[in-house]
C-alpha cells in the first residue's frame, strides 16, 4: 500500500481541472477541500493526485453543479459531508462495500448514482455507469472519470435531465443539502400524474440509494 507522500505527486493536472471549472458552461461550486482528512482519503482509494479523481479528492471537498442538482464527491465539506471512501464504505482491503466493483464518483438530487466500473458492469473498467431513477438500469455513458467531469461542468444537463425535472426544481434544490435528496412520488419509473404534481420529500441520500436497491430486487432486475 502506497503512503500519503508516494501519491501526491507534483502534476499539472490541478491546474487543468481548474481551467475546466473557469470556462465551464453549467453553474459549478467548488467546495473547500477538508485539509484533515483529504490525504487519508487519498491513501484510503489509493489514487495519486495526479490523476483527476485523486486531484479532485485531494483538493476539493467535492463540486456542486447546475445550482447543486449534481454532487461530484470529495474529501467532504459541511455542505457535502460524504467523502468519497466514507460513502463507498472503503474496506481495510481498500475495496468498496457499498456497492462492489465499483466506486460511487457522483449523484444527483432525485436518486441518480453514478459508479466507476471497476468490473461489476457488463461493460469497459473505468467507464462511469448511472443508475437511472426512471428506468432502475445501470446505464453505460461510455466516458471515463476525466470525461465525465468535463460533461458535468459542460454538457447539456437540461437535455440529460429534462424527463426529471419539474418547474419550480431550481427553488426546491436549493434547500436540498449534499446529503440528501427529493424522494419523488409515485416514482419516476412509475406510472402516474404528471412530474409537477408528484409528491416530492427531502430525505436522507442514503434512503434514496437503498430505495432504488430495493425497488430492483422488487422488479426483478438484476
Amino acid at each position: 500500500m502506497k503512503l500519503l507522500n508516494d501519491l501526491l505527486i507534483p502534476s499539472e493536472t490541478w491546474g487543468t481541472i481548474k481551467e475546466w471549472i473557469k470556462n465551464a458552461i453549467n453553474h459549478v461550486e467548488v467546495l473547500s477541500a477538508n485539509t484533515s482528512s483529504n490525504g487519508e482519503v487519498l491513501v484510503k482509494l489509493q489514487v495519486s493526485t495526479k490523476s483527476v479523481l485523486g486531484s479532485i479528492i485531494y483538493n476539493t471537498g467535492g463540486m456542486l453543479i447546475d445550482n447543486g442538482w449534481l454532487r461530484i464527491l470529495g474529501s467532504g465539506h459541511d455542505r457535502l459531508s460524504r467523502d468519497i471512501s466514507s460513502w463507498n464504505q472503503i474496506d481495510a482491503g481498500g475495496k468498496a462495500t457499498l456497492q462492489k466493483g465499483s466506486l460511487l464518483v457522483a449523484d444527483d438530487a432525485v436518486g441518480g448514482f453514478f459508479a466507476l466500473n471497476g468490473g461489476v458492469f457488463d461493460g469497459e473498467v473505468g467507464n462511469i455507469f448511472y443508475l437511472a431513477p426512471d428506468t432502475l438500469e445501470w446505464e453505460d455513458l461510455r466516458m471515463g472519470y476525466a470525461d465525465f467531469i468535463n460533461w458535468s461542468l459542460n454538457g447539456n444537463l437540461k437535455v440529460f435531465y429534462e424527463d426529471f425535472r419539474w418547474n419550480n426544481w431550481k427553488e426546491d434544490v436549493s434547500h436540498v443539502s449534499g446529503d440528501k435528496g427529493i424522494l419523488i412520488y409515485p416514482y419516476l419509473w412509475a406510472e402516474g400524474e404528471e412530474l409537477n404534481n408528484r409528491s416530492k420529500n427531502m430525505v436522507p441520500i442514503i434512503e434514496l440509494w437503498e430505495l432504488n436497491l430495493d425497488n430492483r430486487l422488487r422488479l426483478g432486475i438484476l
